[in-house]
């Protein structure tokens, strides 16, 4: 059944027609975020076949959804319904995943494809389109969202981008929202005003349905963290700091060392009873396509230090090769982390709530990781998810070892869970 639009908002009536007008037709691409319920994803969609016709004839498209179940029900069968309704002609193919629309003369075919997981890239691969639509794009892996882009090999392609909102540090967030003039793509934020086929009742149900963090994403569209954060007392305004100290009294590094997940170091100094991170090293394997030796994180390790006197290096103990790397080049002595969880996490907790910890802003991986880093609701006991955890790992290491002695008058008190 065609939806029934009482008239379009004048950002809706934009998202339409940006293709052709003047002053936005030549962005390489489009991204839609917002509230729930905005009018986006409909717009949107017709929005793509309409530029796709006056564009391309006998081209191959995609549109994109969590999974291909989910993207039919609330993208393509409405899609369907509105297009009849104005003329075109469509040709569904159900087990093919694949619909050819018509419109007098011209022709073109639009696959369905599904990313729900890191596996889902493979689908995709091998296909040459000339634009595609990522419906939710926030909720798929990089991987699959990277492969469909690249696709896109026909000359005057254009990426469609439609999402509500996920934490500030998504790297989608960061790597295209973020990067909307770097990458010449045309950005539309929409609320619920937004949409004039949204009552004014409905809308007041929703904002009563939801308050805090969930209402800035679901009723403000922002990109904003929700509960279930393991440090929600962290904050950018108390513990980041753009300037440090002149001068320190010790130096520790702390670090949590991987082969596949992610390595991260810090680097620590005390002043006046406060210890700053003052930078760090945090390499990705996954992401950067390539492994380190032992050896390589030893030189950055040292660069990482310079020509400072630091006291020991804070490691986890299982990692044992690179514990022998360290002591064989007989600069630096190494000190073997506590590694208990939870009393760890309470004197992160504790130390945060002191302000006895403060981070440079430079320390990127750190700030984002803490946002992140969240509670597994899912398990019989208390336990983190295993995820967005090194930089996290890394200073508990440091705050259980070090900072846990009798010298810094330093308790361990429960930390407060939402």
């Amino acid at each position: 059944m065609a939806s029934s639009f009482k008239t379009f908002s004048k950002k809706q009536k934009l998202l339409l027609t940006w293709w052709c007008n003047k002053k936005y037709k030549n962005h390489d691409a489009i991204i839609c975020d917002g509230a729930v319920r905005s009018g986006k994803t409909i717009c949107m969609s017709l929005s793509f076949v309409f530029w796709s016709f006056s564009s391309f004839n006998r081209q191959t498209f995609a549109i994109c959804g969590k999974t291909v179940t989910s993207l039919k029900r609330n993208v393509i069968f409405p899609l369907i319904d509105n297009l009849k309704s104005i003329g075109f002609k469509c040709e569904y193919k159900i087990t093919a995943n694949y619909m050819d629309v018509y419109l007098k003369n011209h022709h073109n075919r639009f696959y369905f494809f599904g990313g729900k997981d890191e596996g889902s890239a493979a689908l995709i691969q091998g296909i040459t389109l000339a634009g595609v639509m990522l419906d939710e794009v926030a909720l798929m892996p990089r991987s699959f969202v990277e492969q469909s882009l690249a696709r896109c090999s026909v000359a005057a392609s254009k990426f469609w981008f439609n999402c509500n909102p996920e934490h500030p540090f998504h790297w989608f967030y960061k790597e295209w929202i973020k990067k909307t003039k770097e990458k010449n793509i045309f950005y539309l934020h929409f609320t619920m005003q937004d949409n004039p086929s949204l009552s004014k009742q409905v809308r007041k149900r929703y904002e009563r349905l939801y308050s805090g963090p969930f209402y800035d994403r679901f009723v403000k569209g922002v990109w904003t963290s929700v509960c279930g954060q393991v440090y929600p007392m962290f904050s950018v305004e108390k513990h980041v700091v753009g300037a440090l100290p002149d001068s320190f009294e010790r130096y520790v590094v702390s670090g949590d060392y991987g082969i596949i997940n992610p390595t991260s170091f810090g680097l620590w100094g005390r002043s006046n009873g406060v210890w700053y991170r003052i930078r760090e090293y945090y390499y990705d394997s996954k992401l950067n396509g390539a492994h380190h030796t032992d050896e390589e994180y030893y030189r950055e390790l040292e660069r990482l230090i310079s020509n400072l006197s630091v006291e020991t290096i804070v490691i986890d103990p299982s990692a044992s090769s690179f514990i022998e790397c360290i002591r064989k080049h007989g600069k630096f002595t190494v000190t073997q982390a506590k590694n208990d969880v939870l009393s760890g996490i309470n004197l992160v907790s504790e130390a945060l709530n002191k302000n006895k910890i403060l981070f440079h802003e430079s320390c990127k991986d750190s700030i984002r990781e803490f946002f992140t880093y969240r509670w597994n609701e899912n398990a019989k006991g208390d336990c983190v998810k295993k995820e967005n955890d090194h930089a996290m790992d890394d200073i508990r290491y440091f705050l259980s070892t070090i900072m846990d002695e009798p010298s810094d008058s330093f308790f361990v008190l429960s930390a407060k869970r939402d």
